[in-house]
Order: structure tokens, then C-alpha cells, then sequence
């Protein structure tokens, strides 16, 4: 090795040595290196999350206090607030939304529940299938599903009128999408139907991991179907039935896509939902910021309210 390169090799081993971060790091104990190392391994993931999570929350909670436009940004405190509750258009869609929510979210547990007991008493190619069909939905670009959906729901050409003129169960077309006494109720049953594969994959999942010992003494015992699953089945499955309850509450929430795509709030704001009150009220002219920020504030909100009340109910129940 010539002079020139050793003396290279030295002064960069000798800066290594003598650096301060490394010297502080030698320092440390065995329990505190780790500390460091597993920060350092999260520190890319906690960089993306403060980026593009808690920084737009945080944007989104400040702009909310502003009258904040394509053309002013001025501080107007709580107004944005105030005006909201005063707001018709908004209240309509708030009561649409905790309507859906109420409406969807026990049909969608409830049915995964039963699917998924019923499908977990199948041999395994069974079981396999119809998880897939379920599972369809969920997989499948929303896109996609709602050309479906609206080509059912069409009321000159749709597959459902069809039927039902033909049993002479209507005599006349029916506008589904178009009927604000139709409209919301086509939403729900779409988005039940979109919804139910996740949970019962998980309920089947769930299913598997009892102990069948405790199962199979029961049966021993005398017990029939219902209490077997009524005292060992249902709180086995608990943690489960949480976790589907609180995520499915917070996915219909925010139910957007299906309303932007079917009817985009319309008959007269009659599926309007807050979060395409939001979208609306954002990326539509005159662009109002600020008060589309305030909306979701709200939204957040109810949703935390909504899920601290699940939390409680299942609480007694959940580990």
C-alpha cells in the first residue's frame, strides 16, 4: 500500500474513532443501544408518519379557525364552527351519515357473524370458496363494483326493475338512485355488500384459534349448539367483534366513493354524506378550505365519540 493511501485509511479511521456520536453511542449501556438502534430502524416510518399524517391533521385543525379561500385567509376563530350547525345542508348530511352508520353496521357484523359460523362448520374447500366470494368485493376495484351496481339499480335497462316487474311486484319503474325514497337505501345495501368480506375472514380466523377442548366438553355435557356458543364461542370471539365494530364504524364514516360515483349527494342532498360534504365543499368553486377543514374536524370527532361508546360496551367483555 503506497504512503499516500495508508495515511487516507488513517485519517478516515481516525475520524470515525474520534466522532462524538460514536463516542456518545459507546457510552450507553447494552438496554440503552438497543433504545437507539430500534429508533433508528422505526426513525424512516415515523418520518412518513409525522409527514403525512400528523402534519395534515394538525394543518387541517389550524385552517379550520381561518376563513381560508383560493383568494383570503383570514382568521375568523370559531366561526367556521358556528356557521356549521346553522348550516341546513350540513345537518342533513350529518343525519345521513350516523343514519348509515346506524343502519349498516350491525347488519354487517351480525351477517359476517352468521356467515362465518355457518361457513366454519364446511370442510376446508368450502370454506376456501365462499371466503373468496365474500372476499370478491373487497379486492375488486370500487370502480368496478359500482358500473355494476348502477347498471342494476338503471331504471330502464337495470336487472332489479326488471325482475320485479316481471314477479308483479311494481308496475311501473322505480328511479333507485334518482327517488329520495330509494336513494339511501341503495347506498346501504351496497355498502353492506362491499363490506362483509373483511369481517368474515377474520370471524373464520377467529373461529380457528378456540380451544376446542372446552368445546367438546361442553357438547360432553349436554350443551347445545346455542350455549356452546353463547359461553364459549362469543367470548372467544369478542376481541374480534371489537376490532370489526370499531373499523367498520370508522370505514362507513366515511363512506365517500360510493355517494361521488352513484348519486353525488343527490336526489337534493338525500345521500350527502359528510364526507362528501367535505370534498364538495373543498374542490368545488368558490373552494372554501377552511370550512371543509372544520367539517372533518367534527367528523373526527363523532368518530372518536362513536368508538370510545364501543369501547365501553365491549369492555367488561374484551381483554
Amino acid at each position: 500500500m503506497s504512503p499516500r493511501l495508508f495515511l487516507k485509511f488513517k485519517g478516515a479511521y481516525m475520524s470515525k474513532k474520534d466522532n462524538p456520536i460514536m463516542s456518545w453511542y459507546k457510552k450507553l449501556s447494552i438496554s440503552q443501544r438497543q433504545t437507539v438502534t430500534a429508533y433508528l430502524f422505526l426513525l424512516p416510518a415515523l418520518i412518513f408518519f409525522f409527514t403525512f399524517v400528523v402534519t395534515p391533521i394538525l394543518s387541517g385543525l389550524f385552517t379550520s379557525l381561518f376563513d381560508y379561500t383560493t383568494k383570503k385567509f383570514e382568521f375568523i376563530g370559531f366561526g367556521n364552527y358556528v356557521k356549521l350547525f346553522s348550516n341546513t345542508i350540513f345537518l342533513k348530511s350529518l343525519k345521513n351519515t350516523v343514519k348509515l352508520v346506524v343502519i349498516s353496521v350491525p347488519i354487517i357484523v351480525l351477517f359476517s357473524l352468521f356467515a362465518s359460523v355457518v361457513l366454519y362448520q364446511k370442510n376446508a374447500v368450502v370454506r376456501s370458496v365462499f371466503r373468496g366470494i365474500f372476499y370478491l368485493p373487497v379486492v375488486t376495484g370500487t370502480v368496478a363494483v359500482v358500473v355494476v351496481w348502477k347498471w342494476m339499480f338503471d331504471p330502464y335497462n337495470g336487472v332489479l326493475n326488471y325482475v320485479l316487474m316481471k314477479a308483479n311486484l311494481i308496475s311501473e319503474q322505480i328511479q333507485w338512485l334518482g327517488d329520495k325514497r330509494f336513494a339511501m337505501w341503495a347506498i346501504i345495501i351496497i355498502l353492506i355488500t362491499t363490506s362483509v368480506g373483511q369481517p368474515i375472514i377474520l370471524y373464520i380466523a377467529a373461529l380457528g384459534n378456540l380451544d376446542t377442548s372446552q368445546i367438546e366438553a361442553a357438547k360432553i355435557d349436554g350443551a347445545n349448539e346455542w350455549q356452546v356458543f353463547r359461553h364459549i364461542k362469543w367470548p372467544g370471539i369478542m376481541p374480534t367483534t371489537l376490532y370489526v365494530v370499531v373499523i367498520t364504524t370508522i370505514n362507513t364514516f366515511q363512506c365517500f366513493s360510493l355517494i361521488q360515483l352513484l348519486t353525488s349527494g343527490g336526489p337534493n342532498y338525500n345521500t350527502s354524506t359528510i364526507m362528501y360534504l367535505v370534498y364538495e365543499t373543498a374542490f368545488k368553486s368558490p373552494y372554501r378550505f377552511g370550512y371543509a377543514n372544520a367539517m372533518g374536524v367534527v367528523l373526527a370527532i363523532i368518530i372518536g365519540l362513536f368508538s370510545l361508546i364501543q369501547f365501553k360496551l365491549f369492555q367488561s367483555d374484551t381483554e
